[in-house]
Order: C-alpha cells, then sequence, then structure tokens
C-alpha cells in the first residue's frame, strides 16, 4: 500500500474525535486559567514582597522549564496510549553521561549531543520493548526508570559531577538572559511551539490521536501502530535528553539525583491539562498548563515556608481529583 493512501483513512479515523471535544477542551483551558489566576492572587496576597518580584518570577519559569520539556514527551505517549515513569531517571542517566570528563573533553556541542542521544537512545529501548516486545508500559518505563537511575549512580559513582569552566557555553543557557529572560526558557517555548505543530498539524499527530483512541482501528486504517508507538517513547527519550541539558545548565552539575519524582509532575501536568489516560485525547496546551499550576503551587509552598510531605500530599489530591473529573466528564458523555 502507498503512503498516501495509508494517510487518508487515518485522517478520516481521527477526524471525527477531535471536533468532538473542542469545546470541552476550550472550556478546560479556561478553567486552568482560572485557576492559574487564583494562585496568582493567593501569592500576591501571602507573600507579595517575595512572589512578585523579577528573580521569583524568572525561578519558575527556569523550573518550568526544566519538567516543562519532559511534559511535552508525555503529553505524547500518554495521548498515545501509554505511560512513561522512566523520563526522570533517563534525564539524569543523560545529565551523569554528559557531564563524565571523557564527555566533556570533546566541548560543550559533544555534551549537548551525548545527552540528546542518550535520552533518544533509553526512550527507544522503552519503545522497543512496549511495541514489539509486547511488555505493558508501566513494566517496561518501570524497569527503565531502576535501570537508568541505577547505571547514572554507577558512572558517577554516586558523586555530583561539575561541568568544567571551559564547557560554560552550557551553563550560560541558564546565566545569558534576553529581554530578562533566561535562553533555556526560550529553548522550553520552542519545544513547545514544536510539540503544537507535529500534534497538531502532521500526519504524526493525527495518528497519535488515532493509536491512543482505538489502536485495532488505526491498525486496519494502514497505521503501522507498533512503529508509532516505538517512535512516541524516543520522542519522549529525545524530551529527556533536551531536560538533561537544561538541568545541567540549571545546576552546572550532572548528578544521578537528578529528576527525582519528575514524573510524578510531568504525568500530574498532562492529567491536569485534560489528557485522558486511557488515550486519543488532549492538548499541548493543557499540559503546559497543568504544568504551570504545579510549579506555582510548589514556589507557594517554598515562599511560605511550608513543609515538602504537605506539597507531595496536596498534589497527590489534586491528581486524584482531576482524574475523578475525566471519569465524571467520559460518564456524562457517554450514550
Amino acid at each position: 500500500m502507498s503512503e498516501p493512501a495509508t494517510d487518508q483513512p487515518a485522517a478520516k479515523a481521527v477526524l471525527p474525535v477531535r471536533p468532538s471535544i473542542r469545546g470541552v477542551t476550550e472550556m478546560r483551558h479556561l478553567g486552568l486559567i482560572g485557576a492559574l489566576a487564583l494562585l496568582v492572587i493567593v501569592g500576591m496576597v501571602t507573600r507579595f514582597d517575595n512572589f512578585w518580584t523579577a528573580s521569583n518570577l524568572v525561578s519558575i519559569l527556569s523550573l518550568a522549564a526544566t519538567i516543562g520539556v519532559i511534559t511535552v514527551g508525555a503529553t505524547f505517549v500518554i495521548i498515545g496510549g501509554g505511560i512513561d515513569l522512566s523520563v526522570g531517571a533517563v534525564m539524569a542517566l543523560a545529565s551523569v553521561w554528559a557531564t563524565t570528563l571523557a564527555t566533556q573533553s570533546y566541548g560543550p556541542a559533544v555534551m549537548a549531543m551525548c545527552a540528546i542521544l542518550v535520552g533518544t537512545g533509553a526512550g527507544l529501548v522503552n519503545g522497543i520493548l512496549i511495541a514489539y516486545g509486547r511488555l505493558v508500559p508501566f513494566i517496561a518505563t518501570l524497569a527503565m526508570l531502576v535501570a537508568a537511575r541505577g547505571l547514572a549512580q554507577r558512572m558517577s559513582d554516586r558523586k555530583t559531577q561539575l561541568i568544567q569552566p571551559e564547557n560554560t557555553a552550557i551553563v550560560e543557557l541558564s546565566t545569558t538572559r534576553l529581554l530578562g529572560i533566561p535562553l533555556m526558557v526560550y529553548i522550553f517555548a520552542l519545544v513547545v511551539a514544536l510539540g503544537w505543530i507535529v500534534l497538531n498539524r502532521t500526519t504524526f499527530g493525527r495518528r497519535t490521536y488515532a493509536v491512543g483512541g482505538n489502536p485495532e482501528a488505526a491498525r486496519l486504517a494502514g497505521i503501522d501502530v507498533r512503529r508509532h508507538t516505538m517512535l512516541l517513547y524516543a520522542l519522549s527519550g529525545l524530551c529527556c535528553g533536551i531536560a538533561a541539558i537544561l538541568i545541567m545548565a540549571r545546576t552546572t552539575t550532572g548528578s544521578s539525583t537528578h529528576g527525582d519524582l519528575y514524573e510524578l509532575d510531568a504525568i500530574a501536568a498532562v492529567i491536569i491539562g485534560g489528557t485522558l489516560l486511557t488515550g486519543g485525547r488532549g492538548t499541548i496546551i493543557g499540559s503546559i498548563l497543568g504544568l504551570l499550576i504545579f510549579t506555582l503551587i510548589t514556589n507557594l509552598f517554598i515562599l511560605n515556608g511550608l513543609n515538602t510531605s504537605d506539597q507531595l500530599i496536596a498534589k497527590g489530591l489534586i491528581i486524584v481529583v482531576a482524574v475523578l473529573l475525566q471519569r465524571r466528564n467520559l460518564k456524562e458523555r457517554a450514550p
């Protein structure tokens, strides 16, 4: 079957799905924007002197940038009907591999390429195990989480690896500012823009919705479901590699402890943004709004001196409420 013939049925399989949820998606985005506005008001009321400052706002954006790049990849995977628990560990492994002395001796460009290749390679392994090895995504990515974290600890001997002075080009992504905003935030914005274009304006995006919504129908429409699933996890790994560059820039280090619980924040942001855990529905914009909500909550807890454990409890409750609201909305729209 020729390529044009496979594209046309795939588009027909997906097009009825997305318009039917457009109104719901727009309403959810408005609700997320309202929640963001409410958090900003809370910050201004409780800690105005510390919250509404240029340094704090830049800090929020810098933190959101690192997790946000991972969130873009997680959005693709979850819309495609999967889950990736290994993103934080893969990012840590990429940062450690890129900051070993052997890698640093080749300069910042090779360091960045190393991080991207390691992240993409780990994601590709996940995709092969899931798509062709028939492993459940939860199990495959959980195994990668443990293995990647362990390999990062082995490579670094559980030590933090500093970026050498001659490789300050990596660090400058965090310290150099354009219009008062660090370059790493612009990289994050570029990744979000590219993710939105790929998801909404390309055949790859349409196939992602089709595979997540109904894999069997997608297969009958001519889509190679296994290959597409593999590519989705490779894309998630690519985002982890880019995030590794950003966290190296922000912390000037590579460490096996980087990205701890980032999978929680990324998956939670995607869920809060309206993406169904069962796949087939979701938006990049919704995920980023969900991410900003989580980042603001973290910032407010820190500014008000609240316990970190209370922060985790609050995030857990938000995830539960978001999933319950998803289930209620699905029941209301069911025939």
